[in-house]
């Protein structure tokens, strides 16, 4: 029953999002605050398609399929065909690693076979469905990976062990999903990438994959990702220019402790979540958490007179 979903009392999920600081996993508490900046008539839409291209859990595809579940429910009354239609139209996603893909087959289709008999999808005749994983290489070139900086020595591997090469940043979409315009991407990309040295000299990802979900061109981007980017430095420099003057940033959420976001994590700087507009133009509603304060204002991100996110 779609409508019962809505309160879980006891949510594997949950316990997954406290497990490590090496993962850090989105509860499904945090993955409907983000889904609430979306315009909720987005999920009654049986066009609207949906992508995270970064799944691990699988938690954001779960989520928006309850959504979608209700808000169906009249055009498509028939519970099976909806779940059908939601499941090989709507719903999207790329795992970050074949233990990911399973995990999230698991989630969304309730069995890692998509196709197989406790699937709760009978649309499917592959095993991935549309939860997909593809083992990339890393492009090398002066022993760093032209693509992410992944380090040769530590990152070309054999095919038994897992390199890290994220199929979203590594390969062209239409490899993956052909001839598909998505409406939303959503997700909690990697945050960085061992380069060999101390863990403070570790690479970010996470601006990449908000950099290649911008090229797809969604109606709507949301991704929660460490709040480092609003100084720069580290090759971010480009990405926080570009992220501070586009005034489509309609919705920024700021956490100056990470904790208050993902219980147990420690992120230096913070976490932050955003909603991109393509279609919508403005000043940025910013939302503050720090501790028990919440302050709200709409602005220009960036101020006269500097080159970074001013937070207070």
């Amino acid at each position: 029953n779609p409508h019962a979903m809505k309160k879980t009392v006891s949510d594997i999920l949950n316990c997954l999002a406290n497990l490590s600081s090496d993962e850090v996993f989105t509860s499904p508490e945090l993955a409907n605050q983000m889904l609430d900046m979306l315009p909720q008539d987005i999920f009654s839409d049986p066009n609207a398609k949906f992508l995270d291209p970064c799944s691990k859990s699988g938690v954001f595809l779960r989520e928006i399929a309850k959504r979608l579940l209700v808000g169906l429910e009249a055009q498509i009354p028939d519970l099976q065909q909806r779940i059908n239609h939601i499941m090989s139209e709507q719903l999207f996603g790329i795992a970050l690693t074949q233990l990911t893909a399973e995990m999230s087959r698991r989630t969304l289709y309730c069995a890692k076979n998509a196709a197989g008999k406790y699937s709760v999808a009978t649309c499917f005749e592959n095993e991935q469905g549309n939860v997909r994983y593809m083992r990339c290489k890393h492009i090398w070139a002066n022993g760093k990976c032209s693509q992410c900086g992944a380090n040769r020595a530590q990152y070309d591997r054999i095919e038994t062990i897992e390199n890290y090469a994220y199929p979203f940043i590594h390969k062209n979409i239409n490899e993956i999903f052909k001839n598909m315009q998505f409406d939303v991407i959503i997700g909690n990309p990697p945050y960085q990438l061992s380069d060999g040295g101390a863990r403070a000299s570790a690479k970010p990802l996470y601006h990449l994959f908000v950099e290649q979900s911008k090229k797809l061109n969604p109606r709507f981007l949301c991704m929660i990702i460490p709040a480092r980017w609003y100084a720069g430095g580290k090759g971010l420099d480009e990405f926080r220019d570009n992220m501070l003057e586009d005034n489509r940033l309609r919705i920024l959420v700021d956490f100056f402790d990470a904790n208050d976001c993902f219980p147990g994590i420690d992120i230096s700087g913070g976490v932050c979540y955003f909603l991109w507009n393509r279609d919508d133009k403005g000043l940025c509603r910013v939302i503050s958490k720090r501790k028990d304060t919440t302050n709200e204002m709409e602005r220009e991100l960036l101020e006269k007179g500097t080159d970074s996110f001013i937070r207070f």
